[in-house]
C-alpha cells in the first residue's frame, strides 16, 4: 500500500490537472458539486463546466472509464457537460439509500403563516438595507461565507434575507459596527404569526433541525437524518385556506444518487487491443460481483439499510436484494475529524474504484473534497491523484490519505 503513488493538488482541479501528464491515469472516480447550492455553499453554485471534463479526459489514458456522481435534480446537466468534453456516456450506476431527508415546504403551514409575511419583509429589507449602508458588497460576503448569500443580504428588491449567527460572525470585519438590533435580528430571524399559534399540535414526526444545518452541519445527502434529526410537531391548520392546501409540500424524499459511467474513446480498434497496448477500455467484472449470490454486477446498487430492504422481494428467507452491490456504511468516515457536508461511504467509493480501475492502476479524483475516494483508492492498492480548492478540506483529506 505504502509502494503506491499518492498526489495530492492543492488548488483549482482546472489548473491542477494541467500540470498532469497526457494519458497518466487509469480512472476517474469522483463526487463533483451537483449545481444546487448545497447548504448555500459557494463550491456547489454549479456542475463542473465541460472545460473541466475536457481536461480530465486528456489525463485519462485511452479507453479509461470514470464514474462520476450526482444529484437527481442536475444529472442531466452534468451528463451534457460530461458528453460535451469527449467522453462516451457508457451507463449511470444509481446508488439507492434509505436515510435522505425530504426539505419539503409545508404548504398549509406557509398559508397560515402569511398574516406574518409583510413584517417579515419589512425586517429583512431594513437588514439589507444597513448591510448596504455599511459599503459592503454582496462578493465581500460571499467571499467570508464561503456562499452565495451575498445578493440576498444587500439586496433592496427580491429575496432578501437576515444573516446567520455564524454568518454575522464570518463577516464582522467587514462592518465598522454592528448595533444591538441587527444582533438580535440575526439571532431572531422571523417574525412570530398569530395563525400559526393557533394550530393543534396532533402529533410528532422526525424532520430537519434548520439551525444546525445553516450551521453547516456535518451532513451529507444520503446521511442527512443522523447528523441533524429533531422531532417536530405536526399542527392542524387554523385557517380555512390552510386546510385546502392540508397533506401539500413542494419536494419528494431523496432516496438515490447518480454515477454516471462514461468512457474516453478507444485509441486502438478493438478492446483487446486497447486493453492489450494502454491497459484500459475494460471493466472488472469479476472482482465486484455481489457477493451473497456472485451475481454480474449491475447499475443498482444499495446501502443496505432497512428502509431499501423492504422495497425488494423476498422468495423464502432471501431478499432479492443480494443480487446487488451493498456498501457497508461506517462512522469511522466521521470520526477522522471530516466534517465535510456530502461525504461519501469509503466502502461505496472502493466498490466504484475496483470496478472501473485496472490492478496496480492510478485514480484520479479533481473534487477530492476531504478524500474519501482517494481513502479508497489506497486501500485497493491503487494509486492515487486528487485536486481540491478548499483548504480545510484538503487538509483532512490529507490526512485521511496518507495517513493509512
Amino acid at each position: 500500500m505504502k509502494n503506491n503513488m499518492i498526489k495530492l493538488l492543492k488548488g483549482d482541479c482546472l489548473e491542477q490537472m494541467k500540470t498532469l501528464a497526457d494519458n497518466s491515469v487509469d480512472s476517474i472516480v469522483c463526487d463533483p458539486p451537483y449545481g444546487i447550492s448545497f447548504m448555500g455553499k459557494k463550491w456547489d453554485y454549479d456542475v463542473p463546466s465541460a472545460e473541466v471534463w475536457a481536461e480530465a479526459i486528456r489525463v485519462l489514458k485511452h479507453g479509461g472509464h470514470a464514474l462520476i456522481a450526482c444529484g437527481t435534480r442536475t444529472q442531466h446537466r452534468m451528463v451534457v457537460n460530461i458528453e460535451d468534453a469527449g467522453f462516451e456516456i457508457r451507463d449511470v450506476v444509481s446508488w439507492v439509500y434509505g436515510s435522505g431527508f425530504p426539505k419539503s415546504l409545508d404548504v398549509s403551514k406557509e398559508i397560515d403563516k402569511r398574516d406574518a409575511a409583510e413584517a417579515q419583509i419589512a425586517r429583512k429589507l431594513k437588514f439589507t438595507q444597513w448591510v448596504r449602508s455599511q459599503g459592503v458588497r454582496g462578493q465581500q460576503i460571499d467571499a467570508a461565507t464561503k456562499t452565495q448569500m451575498g445578493g440576498h443580504y444587500t439586496t433592496s428588491a427580491s429575496q432578501p434575507a437576515i444573516m446567520t449567527r455564524e454568518h454575522l460572525e464570518a463577516c464582522r470585519h467587514l462592518f465598522s459596527d454592528v448595533p444591538k438590533w441587527v444582533e438580535d435580528e440575526c439571532d431572531k430571524r422571523s417574525v412570530e404569526s398569530e395563525n400559526l399559534k393557533r394550530r393543534e399540535v396532533i402529533g410528532q414526526k422526525t424532520g430537519i433541525d434548520m439551525k444546525l444545518a445553516n450551521a453547516a452541519s456535518p451532513i451529507s445527502a444520503q446521511g442527512i437524518g443522523k447528523c441533524i434529526s429533531k422531532q417536530i410537531d405536526i399542527t392542524a391548520p387554523a385557517t380555512e385556506a390552510a386546510k385546502k392546501w392540508d397533506g401539500w409540500g413542494t419536494a419528494i424524499k431523496p432516496a438515490c444518487e447518480f454515477f454516471t459511467l462514461a468512457r474516453k474513446p478507444l485509441a486502438e480498434r478493438t478492446v483487446a487491443a486497447n486493453v492489450l497496448k494502454w491497459g484500459t477500455g475494460a471493466i472488472n467484472i469479476d472482482g465486484c460481483r455481489t457477493a451473497d449470490a456472485g451475481r454480474f454486477p449491475t447499475n443498482l446498487i444499495h446501502d443496505g439499510s432497512q428502509e431499501v430492504m423492504e422495497l425488494f422481494p423476498r422468495a423464502g428467507k432471501a431478499s432479492a436484494a443480494r443480487f446487488f452491490y451493498c456498501p457497508k456504511t461506517s462512522r469511522a468516515d466521521r470520526e477522522e475529524g471530516n466534517n465535510h457536508p456530502t461525504v461519501k461511504p469509503t466502502s461505496l467509493m472502493s466498490y466504484l474504484c475496483r470496478l472501473i480501475t485496472p490492478k496496480g492502476g492510478t485514480v484520479l479524483d479533481p473534487y477530492m473534497g476531504s478524500g474519501s475516494t482517494g481513502k479508497a483508492a489506497v486501500r485497493e492498492g491503487f494509486s492515487f491523484v486528487g485536486c481540491e480548492l478548499d483548504s480545510d478540506y484538503y487538509e483532512i483529506a490529507k490526512s485521511r490519505v496518507e495517513g493509512l
